[in-house]
């Protein structure tokens, strides 16, 4: 397999699992809505730059390491589900809280986050999902030619993924935009924070529960 058939190979795959709607897409949608599009950007650059270090780490085989480590897994697992929960749980708790500005009419994007923070959102909540490592394990290690760098080919390949994801995520953030005045009512807002909050609860539940 030569190098552009494994980007190619792995653009398809990659660009497959990508449509399918999941925590990555229910975050960015949650940002567009709330924050705006600078921040919902900023929000999948996080995501992504999550995905890069997971691809360059599975092609380096520290991944291959902890799908071997039960500890490290079980550790990971642990703090991601903890860190999942938590802003799962923050968004609940700001949707169902009392605001004497809850009144008719289109909402403001939420100015209290900054950039840094919306791209730590999507680092983090990438970083500690320890399902995306063990992705990228059993993926990228396929697509990489022989007498090829692997962190190179395995960057290159999280980048094909990136720029995949990136593009979904544009697609998503710039349709908010254009139904901006209906989604960001206060009802819809709020409801928009409940789903994406009751998913990322869900999912670190799940997460931590799962057996390995």
């Amino acid at each position: 397999m030569s190098v552009e058939q494994a980007l190619l190979s792995f653009a398809l795959v990659a660009g497959l699992l990508t449509l399918v709607p999941g925590m990555d897409t229910a975050l960015v949608l949650r940002s567009a809505v709330s924050q705006g599009r600078g921040k919902a950007y900023a929000t999948a650059l996080g995501i992504n730059t999550g995905a890069l270090v997971w691809g360059i780490a599975a092609a380096v085989g520290a991944s291959a390491l902890l799908a071997a480590s039960e500890t490290a897994f079980t550790v990971l697992k642990i703090a991601g589900a903890v860190y999942m929960v938590w802003l799962g749980g923050r968004m609940l708790w700001k949707s169902f809280r009392r605001r004497p500005a809850d009144v008719p009419g289109p909402a403001e994007p939420e100015a209290s986050a900054s950039y840094a923070t919306a791209w730590l959102t999507g680092v983090g909540t990438n970083l500690l999902n320890p399902k995306v490592g063990v992705f990228y394990m059993a993926m990228i290690p396929q697509f990489i030619p022989p007498d090829v760098s692997p962190a190179l080919m395995g960057t290159a390949l999280a980048m094909v993924h990136n720029l995949e994801g990136l593009v979904f995520f544009s697609a998503i953030i710039w349709g908010t935009h254009v139904a901006r005045s209906w989604l960001r009512t206060p009802a819809v807002v709020r409801a928009i924070d409940r789903v994406t909050g009751t998913v990322l609860v869900c999912f670190g539940v799940a997460l931590a529960a799962e057996a390995r």
